[in-house]
């Protein structure tokens, strides 16, 4: 049996990670002075409490070697393989330090995803699947790898406080986003984040723009599967946003994810993303 795990940040849901056996390693979480473990001793919901009650914001540090190497010591003996898909190599030195780790055994690879939350977690589940279909360690990161530049990932932000408190954007750039009712779409784009197309209006009515705008017309999608993935946005707005991928794009599956801490410590609340994966090569799409 192959084993396959992950970093915290891949945002796949509970269910799904104890039905396909995958393990993850929690990126740590600093709200002052206090370190949490992602998603094991601390929710998005208590993250943005904190910066609340604060004005300050939480901070994001990676996975240390030798959390990694303990990890690999516990499942290397138990299967034939095991690999890790991480997060981005350009987002966190979690995974240079995945694979320094992972040099220490000879039957664990590592995947740099080059992505973020659930661009990371198409990855995974497609790792899952090839797994369970007892494909070679070896064919499974090689084709996990000629995925990697196909996924695309984006998101909408409601609000710019948190990138403005993360010196992600000054104060003025913010201050004259909220007052135009200005909300940027975030894409990942060869591994790195940058900002796309800039939206105008209520959430709602930037959502619908932005989900015609990724899927109207591209006749280069992989119609096999998407994630909406969010963080703490209403029912509503969620159900808004299925409808419209069923409106504009036949795909087999529609999978609604909450983002961890990690996005949400740097994005905030009410963001929203949709992450799928494309026929060729991804490019630049925004305008």
């Amino acid at each position: 049996m192959i084993k396959i795990t992950a970093d915290s940040t891949c945002d796949l849901s509970p269910s799904f990670l104890e039905s396909n056996n995958i393990t993850l390693v929690p990126l740590y979480v600093l709200l002052g002075e206090k370190s949490y473990r992602d998603g094991v001793d601390i929710t998005p919901a208590e993250i943005f409490e904190y910066v609340k009650e604060t004005n300050k914001l939480s901070k994001t540090a990676a996975v240390n070697t030798y959390d990694y190497v303990k990890v690999f010591e516990e499942l290397s003996p138990k299967y034939e393989a095991v690999i890790h898909i991480s997060l981005g190599s350009v987002f966190s030195s979690s995974h240079q330090n995945a694979r320094l780790a992972a040099q220490e055994f000879p039957n664990v690879y590592v995947v740099d995803s080059c992505n973020l939350s659930s661009g990371s977690g198409h990855l995974v589940y497609e790792a899952a699947q090839m797994a369970a279909e007892k494909m070679d360690p070896q064919e499974i990161c090689q084709k996990l790898e000629d995925l990697v530049p196909k996924i695309d990932a984006s998101f909408v932000i409601d609000r710019l406080d948190y990138l403005h408190k993360g010196g992600r954007c000054s104060g003025l750039e913010a201050f004259g986003a909220n007052l135009l009712r200005i909300k940027p779409c975030i894409e990942v784009i060869d591994g790195k984040m940058t900002v796309g197309k800039k939206y105008r209006g209520s959430f709602e009515n930037c959502l619908k723009k932005y989900v015609k705008d990724r899927l109207q017309a591209n006749g280069d999608i992989d119609y096999s599967r998407i994630f909406v993935t969010h963080t703490v946005s209403s029912p509503e707005t969620v159900a808004m946003v299925k409808e419209l991928i069923q409106e504009y794009a036949g795909f087999e599956e529609i999978i609604e994810t909450n983002a961890g801490c990690t996005i949400s410590s740097h994005c905030g609340p009410n963001t929203l993303g949709i992450l799928y994966k494309r026929k060729s090569k991804k490019t630049n799409v925004s305008s």
